[in-house]
């Protein structure tokens, strides 16, 4: 895969995965929202450690920065 997020992305999408798991470990978002919101910062983490976000082409976004 080519690499479509640049490294501002990266930090952006590292630090709101971060963000999200303290909320959930911290006890502030729980139950359904708080699986929903882990397995948003899984994907986020992977778009993270790839540089790859497969939502990109789909959406038309070709530069990365």
């Amino acid at each position: 895969m080519k690499r479509n997020v640049g490294t501002i992305d990266r930090i952006i999408r590292l630090v709101i995965a971060v963000l999200l798991i303290v909320a959930v470990i911290a006890g502030w978002i729980g139950g359904i929202a708080g699986v929903v919101l882990c397995v948003l910062a899984g994907m986020l983490l992977s778009s993270v450690a790839s540089g790859y976000c497969p939502l990109y082409p789909i959406l038309g976004i070709k530069k990365t920065m």
